[in-house]
């Protein structure tokens, strides 16, 4: 496996770890071997001390031990390269040695624009015959042409069945577990329909800003960081139909339909249905926190949003009248990634206050892992006054003697054993990018400006409305 970006935050805080956990549990072939590439002039000694210092601030404590870390890091080697020079890639390959028939990974943990450049060096090379697999990391592009321009270029050097496109939120547990409360219960799936589904929620809140990635994040946005593809994917397993058979070109059909049924969104409904925000000097935790454009590497005058939502139907059968109300943000009051299935009302109220009460499917995937039904019950004493109770699986606890995997060890075992099924095809980020795209544009030629909202707070006005206007409110 050799990891392009080798001295990156992805690689040393979440590849090197899982990597390490699936070692720990022999899960790794035994003559795997690791090489993390980038331009840091270490060697093979000094980068093994990188590593080690970030695994054991990564890892639990009792799961990190000395020996494990010895045999885990005679695994590890690193080679200094500028992937961006094509003469450097003769020198890797010198390094790996051509005759070599072992089977290759290239994980790509790097921007998007050196994907093109890094597979068409590749071949140049020698380095990339059938006996190999490709990594991208998301975001796949900044638009439909760019992702275009990439899935060309990647398919001049690779089969399609020899590319992984990685969004890790599909390696979450509670993110499987979607597909398993759907096909796999008989309870769900009469009422997995909009007869009898009022609305669905998908958020996905941070209290973090930017952090160390500012000049990133200022060409980018949360449309493009994280609702493009995170949330579309969630979108996808909640309204996808079932698979005729549980495998990787039939889950992958399913989702591609429906990001075909997204209804477009451009002109007026641009205007109408989304929000853009961007944060503000706030609070969290107690403490002050500066605007977005105080944050390194980010512009002064930016109008970058860090917070988008979204009205959205997905117009089929289904699904048809159902809104889809998605929302990301950064700087927001509370962390959370959360799905919210919310259900009609009973046809006849017998009961007064429970039309305010309708059952709710809540699935959470973080920070903590849990589904919750809340339905209504009788209080104790004399008369009818119902309140809602809650069913509730907590996912840590119901497991409590396995450990919980992180979602790169799960998608990174699915790459060494050739499982696409968790990651997107090629047809997936271009029609997610059609979509998309006309929001853009749409924010572009409208001067839509972003919405200001107070780090600390639930996200702009705006947003809020969105809701209140159809009597209906965001689960906070």
């Amino acid at each position: 496996m050799l990891v392009f970006g080798g001295t990156g935050d992805l690689t040393l805080h979440k590849l090197l770890p899982a990597l390490y956990h699936l070692h720990r549990e022999q899960r790794l072939p035994a003559d795997l071997r690791i090489l993390a590439l980038a331009r840091k002039p270490l060697d093979s000694d000094g980068y093994r001390a990188l590593a080690e210092r970030h695994c054991r601030a990564q890892v639990a404590r009792g799961d990190f031990t000395a020996d494990t870390w010895h045999s885990f890091a005679a695994r590890l080697d690193y080679f200094a390269m500028d992937a961006a020079q094509s003469a450097e890639f003769g020198r890797l390959a010198q390094h790996l040695g051509k005759g070599c028939s072992r089977a290759r990974i290239y994980y790509l943990a790097t921007a998007p624009q050196l994907f093109a450049p890094i597979a068409a060096h590749l071949a140049i090379a020698g380095l990339a015959g059938a006996n190999t697999r490709i990594v991208l990391e998301k975001p796949i592009g900044h638009s439909l042409a760019s992702a275009l321009a990439i899935t060309q270029a990647i398919g001049k050097v690779f089969d399609e069945s020899q590319v992984f496109r990685i969004d890790h939120y599909l390696g979450k547990e509670t993110v499987q577990n979607l597909m398993a409360l759907r096909f796999a219960n008989a309870l769900f799936e009469p009422v997995w329909r909009g007869a009898h589904i009022d609305h669905v929620q998908i958020s996905v809140c941070e209290t973090l800003g930017v952090e160390n990635r500012g000049g990133y994040y200022d060409q980018a946005g949360a449309m493009r960081d994280m609702l493009q593809n995170h949330l579309l994917q969630l979108l996808c397993l909640v309204a996808m139909e079932a698979p005729v058979r549980f495998d990787a070109e039939a889950v992958r059909n399913e989702k591609v339909k429906v990001l075909q049924a997204l209804k477009p969104l451009a002109g007026l409904d641009v205007r109408d249905l989304t929000v853009r925000g961007q944060y503000t000097s706030g609070h969290i935790g107690g403490q002050e926190v500066p605007a977005y454009y105080f944050e390194k590497n980010v512009d002064n005058d930016s109008d970058t949003e860090t917070f988008v939502a979204l009205q959205v139907e997905v117009d089929n059968w289904r699904w048809a009248g159902v809104p889809f109300y998605l929302r990301t943000g950064k700087r927001l009051q509370r962390k959370c990634s959360e799905i919210v299935i919310q259900f009609k009302p009973v046809p006849h109220r017998l009961f007064p206050g429970a039309a305010e009460h309708a059952n709710r499917l809540l699935i959470r995937l973080q920070p903590e892992e849990r589904i919750s039904l809340q339905l209504l019950a009788k209080t104790p004493g004399k008369g009818m006054t119902l309140e809602p109770v809650e069913l509730d699986l907590n996912l840590a606890t119901a497991f409590s003697r396995q450990r919980r995997w992180e979602a790169y060890e799960r998608l990174l075992l699915d790459v060494i054993e050739g499982d696409p099924t968790l990651f997107m095809r090629k047809d997936e980020v271009e029609a997610a990018w059609r979509w998309v795209n006309p929001i853009l544009d749409g924010w572009r030629e409208c001067y839509q400006k972003p919405r200001p909202y107070p780090a600390g707070s639930t996200g702009p006005e705006q947003a809020h409305s969105l809701l209140e206007l159809q009597g209906r409110r965001w689960h906070d």
